[in-house]
């Protein structure tokens, strides 16, 4: 089990350990460095790897693989113990450590799909520029302030609503299996690109996304006018967001964004300025332990 130095939830991680030590045999390695996780990554070998983390510590375990050559055919387990654990909700995961302990017990492997950069940059839950990337950005640091005061989680609402007063509107081309789906001659809100259903803890951005059928899902938003963000906000509160009129939802194997500058935000990870960039799903590309009913969906 690999968890980092960082993350909170000590309690329940032992709580969890508890659960898991009566069924198997549990090696736990905490890492607070990049150097650190490739060293405990390398000695792992062919065990499966249990996270205990959130969707940041999935994604720096399952970068560091991607980046060594050695991801596929991995299995790895999920113990959500972050603030959001987006991923862990749309696999069926559940949020309690202890449950969530008991479910990786009879739990079954099952193939997930891996989003990827031309810079071999990895995309394991959503990417997202425009609104949804500021939105991020002040969310990670209202969560950070209110982290040790346990209210962490409404970090990223708050967040939106600091990126809905002054959104960054881009022109961008963004084409989805070589077919344009917006141009540079209009303005958008905001470009998601999921693998997984949610973001900032629950928000639904991608609602229809699923990380095994092959296909990142696409959320193109023209909502620029005051009315019209007023509208998107709270249809995305309502999950109907991606029926507007101004909103494209699509899914392809293939998504390349180009354009004006902007800001992107990876699994959390805020990067930029860019003018370009192009993502591809690599099907299949390791194996997540998974709730036995969840399996069957």
């Amino acid at each position: 089990m690999i968890t980092h130095s960082d993350a909170g939830g000590s309690d329940a991680l032992g709580d969890a350990l508890e659960v898991l030590h009566g069924h198997a045999s549990v090696e736990v390695a905490e890492t607070s460095n990049p150097g650190e996780l490739d060293g405990v990554l390398h000695r792992a070998g062919s065990r499966p790897i249990v996270v205990a983390g959130g969707d940041g510590t999935l994604h720096a375990v399952i970068a560091t693989l991607h980046r060594r050559n050695d991801l596929a055919g991995k299995v790895l387990g999920l113990l959500p113990l972050g603030t959001g654990n987006d991923f862990a909700r749309t696999v069926g995961m559940p949020l309690d450590a202890v449950e969530a302990a008991k479910a990786l017990v009879s739990a079954v492997p099952r193939e997930m799909d891996l989003i990827v950069d031309e810079l071999g940059e990895v995309v394991v839950n959503s990417v997202h520029i425009g609104a949804s990337a500021l939105a991020s950005h002040h969310g990670a640091t209202w969560k950070e302030r209110l982290g040790p005061f346990g209210l962490g989680l409404i970090g990223y609402p708050i967040g939106a609503a600091i990126a809905a007063v002054r959104p960054p509107f881009v022109r961008v081309r963004v084409e989805v299996d070589g077919v344009v789906v917006a141009d540079v001659d209009r303005h958008v809100l905001m470009v998601a690109v999921g693998n997984g259903i949610s973001v900032g803890g629950g928000t639904e951005l991608t609602p229809d996304a699923d990380p095994t059928d092959g296909e990142a899902d696409v959320l193109v938003s023209f909502a620029t006018t005051p009315r019209a963000r007023l509208g998107y906000a709270l249809d995305l509160v309502r999950r109907n967001h991606a029926d507007r009129d101004d909103s494209v939802y699509l899914r392809g194997r293939q998504v390349s964004v180009a354009g004006e500058s902007f800001w992107l935000s990876a699994d959390g990870e805020i990067s930029g300025p860019e003018g370009r960039r192009t993502w591809h799903v690599e099907r299949a590309a390791y194996s997540l332990l998974v709730p036995r009913d969840a399996a069957t969906r």
